[in-house]
């Protein structure tokens, strides 16, 4: 429950508490003690063209104060990190989804909605090239053929991405996921209809997420949660629950500089035959000979090849390094 203005303090004195959620400009924050308090931005904050954009977003430290008896954000502290995206529609800006993270959890599934490559690696291209550690939770896995989810953990494992095979529905697993969430502050990410609101529930019952369906007629995810939402149902879990998508464009990374965001192709780079090479169908390609001796998945190479390609499509072969990628394949 959101509470009113904080405890009474010296007018103009200024506090500290953790944004928990935005809507349109007003923020709820969650104090020292617990407490929940409604807080609007100040203006000066906002910028320039009056709007709330990136200037204050979950996972931040805010300064507030209390005016005429309501809670006003004054300030963000400095952010150690943050985790972006391309904002949807034709305008090219970026779109802050939370800051001050620990590691992020995708949620994938193989079925119901099917496994959607193009998507995961984006998204985890993103967390790489932030600096935030990241972790896949294949969800649904009780209806799933079980070689199929452990070749595609695998697949990942090999990129330094560890894995779990969860199902909210029957609680595998999820006691495990728990465990390495603890003492880390987590963001959920997913496609639309994974389950991801469903697992939420499963870690911390008392949230009482809604859960969406994937619509039978288009095999698509329903959106549920309609804004990032950082709840702590415990005193050493904090988890950030975020909108389903079905698509995810990358921010701040080029067609030239893709490649440094797939974890498991760093240490090969520099070794192929040809100082050039794009890893396409040049003779000695590192990059190739380790997908063919199993070093690395082939599947991410081929991801790794769709991905540049459609960055070079969309930035007319420049390297701005905004990539709109779309892809749901």
């Amino acid at each position: 429950m959101v509470s009113g203005p904080a405890r009474k303090s010296p007018a103009g004195a200024t506090e500290r508490a953790l944004v928990v959620r935005v809507d349109f400009g007003a923020c709820t924050l969650r104090a020292d003690d617990g407490r929940l308090l409604e807080a609007i931005v100040r203006g000066s904050v906002m910028g320039r063209r009056k709007a709330l954009g990136n200037a204050v977003v979950v996972g931040d430290m805010a300064c507030y104060s209390i005016e005429r008896e309501r809670n006003v954000i004054t300030g963000v502290e400095p952010r150690r990190n943050v985790f972006s995206r391309r904002a949807s529609g034709e305008r090219v800006e970026e779109q802050i989804v939370a800051a001050n993270l620990d590691q992020i959890v995708l949620v994938v599934s193989l079925r119901d909605p099917e496994f959607k490559p193009g998507f995961a690696d984006r998204v985890l291209a993103q967390a790489a090239h932030q600096g935030i550690p990241s972790r896949l939770a294949l969800n649904k896995v009780d209806v799933a053929d079980r070689a199929e989810a452990r070749s595609r953990l695998d697949d990942y494992a090999r990129a330094g991405v560890a894995g779990l095979a969860v199902s909210a529905k029957t609680g595998e697993e999820v006691d495990h996921l728990r465990q390495v969430c603890r003492g880390r502050r987590t963001l959920f990410v997913g496609h639309s209809g994974v389950g991801k609101s469903t697992l939420l529930n499963a870690l911390a019952p008392t949230l009482e997420l809604v859960a969406g369906e994937v619509n039978r007629v288009t095999g698509k995810g329903r959106h549920t949660t309609t804004a990032a939402w950082l709840v702590r149902p415990e005193p050493d879990l904090e988890l950030i629950d975020t909108p389903g998508v079905r698509g995810f464009g990358l921010w701040g990374i080029g067609p030239r500089d893709l490649d440094q965001a797939y974890p498991e192709f760093r240490p090969l780079l520099g070794e192929c035959r040809f100082a050039d090479c794009r890893h396409d169908r040049e003779p000695g390609c590192a990059l190739h000979v380790a997908a063919k001796s199993g070093a690395i998945a082939p599947r991410r190479l081929e991801s790794y090849l769709k991905l540049r390609e459609e960055l070079e499509a969309e930035s007319g072969g420049g390297t701005h390094g905004r990539g709109r990628a779309r892809g749901d394949a």
